[in-house]
């Protein structure tokens, strides 16, 4: 009789059970599309590691659920509810986001994010921005940073208060010694969650209940802007809008959130832990699995659109579509429903758009889908596809507009760029010229002298092109277009050269300012040096680059460049340095005279291979970025290109024994400095052709 009892009283524990978690997902009333479920039951079934998943469709209720109630590792998922905790906190006026944190050397730690290895110590970024790197980057010191201003214990017992006692953050980002709950670290390592509470979570954000609707908007802001699409958004098409955290250490990997559907919005996690298959790449067999639900969801809750038979637009947009016609509704709406918070026109028919078309399908009395058909276009009236709205066809007809004089025949090409030069390449005279002595940036056209430096070393003892040139940690941190060789990585110079000139590395520009900086300047340069030599009156790698550019200038100044100035060996926009279209066409000139000089710039591609400092051996292939190089008749030199330069070009032609040299200076685009430069180098022709005939 005790037997039975027990069984029975165990039938109605489990069948408690059952109910509860149903319960605790949110009382779903509908199951989904058992041939799809069944899909991703197997594909679960069949990991080698333990899989956990909620799916949820917040709008029609359909679910899916797999041992969606089992605590599992969350990796850097936790970053979520620590998301939470911080804004929570903001509400309470505990923290204020737009506080500045200063970021100290004791406070970087290794791993995901930008701080700990782009961020010199001191930085100062706001909370709110220390918070969006926490989720876009994952930045594992951000999210110390963050934890310092909230508690570990605040995001604990905010999840417990929540209804979420499971889902908790142990201790800081290797920082497992000052864990608040050193048994769960040892288990789970960083956090802990269910896949039910971070459906439940996600499902309250997009309520806009988490906290406040003004949080929520701003979560929401912060979590579209993650950066990873190697899990559940792996196989969704480019650009799918999403709002999501990952993790990944070792043998776990994570991704929950929201996911905008023609269907209606779905919350979904998946999470994996004890994983045989612990690799970093593209293979990892946990990412792939999230990747194959996320594409099982995704095409379940977007059917195909309905086309026109000429495969144009759409007849009904919905969400998942994009494009100008979207642009066009979104404009609409907001003029037809006039609201505070209007519409951002960004051609995306995401969530926000939906739920401004059904309200003005309400307002309208039409059928309430967030979609927009026919009878929707009808009622929304004559829409515009730009941002000033087009005046009506008997306005347009009937305004009288002006016609300005007609172009000249004769004169130069009319073109963009702020500054321009053609000249002979023979004798150096001007053929003609537009602002060619005011000074402008130059972005990457300064390459031009960092090599011409490097090569007159060579010209003294051409053994120098065969020294072995190591890429610092200084050097491979650069900013900007790149070499794309790693600190230890190590090359010859004459291949280096190719690497700076070509894809216009930064990074060889520094490797190369700290290699040749002390033999390029007088005995007592390093003595008076504006930064301190080392004990041995050695110079630093400081100083190397302070005297190569320190080299830099002396050189301009003995080529009669005295309206240039060089901050830096590669052009990064820095204060005063600056030059003018006469003065670069006098390095052109003698750059041209250097014969291995010619014969890099020339080059369109160039493949070598660089040693590291393990002892591995890697290929590497550069392919220049002067792309009038794909045309007969040029042969170098060299682009430029920074926000305060706009798009720079130094190039050269040749016709015969004659050459021409035509400097470009601040064109609009980079589409822009080649078409200019080719106008500019067909008129050089005539002109020459006509001087030649006098």
């Amino acid at each position: 009789m005790c037997c039975f009892a027990s069984r029975c009283f165990e039938k109605f524990y489990i069948a408690s059970q059952v109910f509860f978690l149903i319960s605790l997902l949110g009382c779903f009333t509908a199951k989904l599309n058992a041939d799809w479920s069944d899909e991703i039951k197997k594909l679960a079934e069949s990991h080698d590691g333990e899989v956990a998943i909620a799916i949820k469709n917040l709008d029609t209720k359909e679910s899916f659920a797999f041992r969606s109630d089992v605590v599992q590792a969350t990796a850097s998922l936790i970053k979520f509810p620590i998301l939470i905790e911080l804004y929570r906190q903001s509400e309470a006026g505990k923290v204020s986001l737009d506080a500045p944190i200063t970021l100290e050397a004791k406070d970087k730690v290794p791993g995901s994010g930008i701080l700990t290895d782009h961020f010199p110590d001191g930085t100062q970024v706001s909370l709110s921005g220390i918070a969006r790197l926490m989720i876009a980057f994952s930045d594992n010191t951000a999210t110390n940073l963050v934890l310092q201003e909230t508690g570990l214990t605040g995001v604990v017992a905010t999840m417990a208060d929540m209804g979420f006692p499971e889902t908790q953050v142990h201790s800081k980002v290797y920082r497992r010694d000052d864990s608040v709950a050193p048994e769960r670290s040892e288990k789970y390592g960083l956090g802990s969650t269910t896949a039910s509470d971070m459906i439940q979570l996600f499902e309250l954000l997009h309520q806009r209940k988490l906290v406040s609707p003004e949080s929520s908007e701003e979560m929401l802001k912060h979590l579209a802007v993650c950066d990873d699409a190697t899990k559940f958004l792996r196989f969704l098409p480019k650009f799918t809008k999403s709002f999501h955290k990952t993790g990944a250490v070792a043998n776990v990997r994570t991704d929950a959130g929201l996911l905008p559907t023609s269907k209606g919005m779905i919350a979904f996690a998946v999470l994996t832990t004890k994983n045989k298959d612990a690799s970093w790449g593209d293979t990892n067999a946990a990412e792939i699995l999230c990747g194959k639900i996320g594409e099982i969801v995704f095409n379940e809750f977007n059917p195909p659109q309905e086309t026109t038979t000429s495969g144009e637009t759409p007849s009904i947009l919905s969400i998942g579509s994009s494009g100008e016609m979207v642009e066009a509704i979104q404009r609409a709406l907001n003029r037809e429903l006039a609201t505070e918070r209007p519409l951002t026109i960004d051609g995306d028919f995401g969530a926000m758009t939906a739920t401004a078309l059904r309200n003005f399908q309400k307002k309208s009395g039409l059928e309430i889908t967030g979609s927009a058909d026919s009878k929707t276009w009808e009622k929304l009236g004559v829409i515009q596809l730009e941002d000033v709205a087009v005046a009506a066809p008997e306005m347009a007809n009937s305004e009288k507009l002006t016609v300005q004089p007609a172009d000249p025949l004769e004169g130069v090409p009319f073109v963009t760029c702020k500054g321009w030069l053609v000249a002979d390449g023979e004798s150096g005279k001007i053929l003609d010229r537009y602002r060619s002595s005011e000074k402008l940036d130059i972005a990457s056209t300064t390459k031009v002298m960092t090599a011409l430096l490097v090569c007159e070393l060579a010209q003294k003892d051409p053994r120098g092109l065969d020294e072995m040139i190591t890429f610092s940690k200084r050097a491979d941190e650069t900013i900007g277009s790149t070499a794309a060789l790693r600190a230890g990585e190590t090359l010859s110079v004459r291949e280096a050269l190719y690497g700076l000139l070509l894809p216009s590395g930064n990074d060889a520009s520094i490797a190369f300012a700290e290699h040749f900086g002390p033999r390029l300047s007088p005995p007592d340069s390093v003595s008076s040096s504006t930064t301190s030599p080392t004990a041995s009156g050695e110079a630093t790698v400081q100083d190397s680059v302070a005297l190569f550019v320190r080299a830099m200038n002396d050189k301009a100044i003995q080529l009669g460049m005295s309206e240039t100035h060089f901050a830096n060996p590669h052009g990064l926009t820095a204060k005063g340095h600056q030059s003018t279209c006469e003065d670069l066409l006098k390095i052109v000139r003698t750059a041209l005279g250097c014969e291995l000089l010619r014969e890099v710039v020339g080059t369109r591609q160039h493949g070598c291979q660089v040693t590291g400092a393990s002892g591995y051996k890697r290929n590497v292939l550069w392919r220049n970025t002067n792309q009038l190089l794909e045309t007969e008749g040029y042969f170098g030199m060299k682009t430029g290109t920074t926000d305060a330069a706009g798009a720079c070009l130094i190039s050269c032609s040749r016709q015969g024994n004659e050459t021409l040299i035509v400097i470009v200076l601040g064109a609009s685009g980079s589409p822009a400095r080649y078409s200019d430069s080719r106008n500019l180098h067909r008129w050089g022709w005539q002109l020459d052709k006509a001087q030649s005939r006098r």
